[in-house]
């Protein structure tokens, strides 16, 4: 047994130890199980207390399971909660420390299946060392509230991760009733000015443009970020145009538009911004988003032009 393995025994045997000396419930200190989005088990012999995370958007959804307080780990720009910001970091999400990681004595890694962490080599190393790890792979606006509920089993806060999913998961649905079935609106999402840049229909962002009742004229794009050029966009004259960016901002280039004004978008003063962290992250507050997207593509419905 490698030496990682035995302090990762080790761990469980002190947990329990102290657990009956505490007087804590057997349940509290009893194994715990899920399958993550690979498909594969992930069985914890008590909850989780020391964890690692591996993407921006899965330290926001501990904390939404109740388990923020246990992240020791976390990858660059995981900033919201503004204390996430504190958290030590082990490296960005296409970079991660190993030796980092492991120094941090995790009982649990979450990993996001299209970083670092995520990737079959990564697990492979993880898997020798002993060390747990769900993987996330969201591909639906429910597999967020699955995410969370994942996790408040792994680190038994069920109680706050099961109320946070069952309240994203109403407003989920009223927006997805108020919105879906309005008259389509052709929308150009805009990732990046140089080189241009869209994200294609089965990204999570092409699910919020659905639910709000839009079409992503790059919907069909073979790729999932694919760089398309101004022709194109020209061609399938998007009556909106809504841009993300890199931070809060509105970004400068979005006005850039204006040296086309034979767009739909652009003739209709339809140039819209949506902050990336409010569209782009696989969190609860992607409904934020969502709704001031829905709104955007609503004023375009009631525009007389």
């Amino acid at each position: 047994m490698s030496d990682h393995r035995a302090i990762a025994r080790l761990r469980v045997v002190v947990i329990a130890a102290l657990a009956a000396l505490l007087g804590v419930t057997t349940a509290a200190a009893a194994a715990v199980e899920v399958r993550d989005f690979r498909g594969q088990t992930i069985r914890l012999d008590a909850p989780a207390q020391r964890i690692v995370a591996l993407a921006p958007h899965l330290v926001e959804n501990l904390y939404s399971a109740g388990l923020g307080d246990r992240i020791v780990g976390a990858v660059s720009y995981s900033d919201y909660p503004p204390a996430a910001r504190a958290i030590p970091e082990v490296g960005g999400y296409t970079n991660i420390s190993l030796e980092a990681v492991v120094a941090k004595n995790p009982d649990l890694v979450v990993a996001w299946a299209s970083g670092q962490g995520g990737d079959p080599a990564t697990l492979a190393r993880f898997d020798a060392l002993g060390i747990p790890v769900y993987v996330d792979r969201p591909r639906q606006l429910t597999d967020i509230a699955r995410a969370i509920r994942d996790l408040g089993v792994l680190g038994a806060t069920s109680a706050t991760a099961d109320a946070t999913a069952q309240r994203f998961t109403r407003r989920l649905s009223a927006l997805r009733e108020r919105y879906s079935e309005r008259a389509p609106v052709r929308v150009f999402y805009q990732v990046w000015d140089d080189p241009l840049q869209t994200l294609a229909g089965n990204q999570l962002v092409g699910q919020v443009i659905r639910l709000c009742g839009g079409r992503n004229i790059f919907a069909d794009a073979v790729s999932l970020a694919p760089k398309v050029g101004i022709e194109s966009v020209l061609e399938r004259d998007p009556q909106a145009i809504v841009a993300s960016g890199m931070g809060e901002e509105r970004p400068d280039w979005l006005d850039d538009w204006r040296d086309w004004p034979g767009l739909q978008a652009v003739e209709n003063d339809h140039l819209f911004f949506v902050p990336p962290d409010l569209i782009q992250r696989a969190t609860v507050r992607v409904l934020d988003g969502a709704t001031t997207l829905c709104r955007q593509l609503d004023s375009v419905r009631r525009d007389p032009h």
